[in-house]
């Protein structure tokens, strides 16, 4: 794990994988006082804090010690979203031309796996999701559509996504649902957050 310096209040924590951001993001789960947040990204972990109440050799030594705490791979209880998906995406007969297979066999593949959410990012409430294969990667479109309706079910790459609100976006749209991703009035406002199991129920 690299250590990069963040401006004075924040550090960067570089790994190797999305499946060793995540284990870093659950093992920090606990926050010294002082963290003021802890961000997941694809392939880094950024913590910014209070330089008033917490030192960066602090912060180093809290991380480095629950990630020995969390060597022994036990896996964490998260919290399960089900996102209820009507499966008539504009995109999904081209999806199934590149991956060589059937519309139904999309579907049955996507609410079929179990998904993580590993990070969030792009616009507030868009979870970036991921599962434990590769069979639904596919490439983002050649050009991106300039509006893409709020609750659109989306592949791009190793990743699936539901957009939480209308906006531009390059995603291949397999569906829609409407849950709805993002409340600003919540406690929480985000319904997907980085840790978090989603399945997809199709309608």
């Amino acid at each position: 794990m690299r250590v990069r310096p963040f401006g004075d209040r924040a550090l960067l924590f570089e790994v190797k994988s999305i499946d060793a951001v995540l284990r870093l993001y659950r093992a920090l789960e606990v926050r010294p006082a002082g963290v003021v947040d802890i961000v997941p990204a694809a392939r880094t972990v950024l913590i910014t804090y209070d330089p008033r109440r917490l030192a960066p050799d602090s912060i180093l030594e809290w991380v480095r010690g629950q990630e020995q705490n969390d060597d022994d791979g036990a896996p964490l209880p998260r919290r399960e979203v089900t996102l209820d998906v009507n499966y008539s995406g504009p995109d999904l007969r081209e999806v199934a031309g590149v991956l060589g297979i059937s519309v139904e066999e999309i579907v049955e593949l996507h609410t079929a796996s179990t998904w993580t959410a590993a990070f969030t990012g792009f616009a507030p409430g868009f979870a970036y999701l991921v599962t434990d294969h590769a069979r639904l990667n596919v490439p983002r479109r050649d050009s991106p559509r300039t509006s893409v309706p709020a609750g659109s079910v989306g592949l791009a790459g190793e990743f699936s996504g539901v957009y939480p609100r209308k906006s531009p976006g390059g995603w291949q749209l397999i569906g829609r649902t409407e849950a709805e991703l993002w409340d600003p009035s919540a406690e929480s406002p985000a319904l997907l957050e980085p840790g978090c199991t989603v399945r997809f129920r199709a309608l």
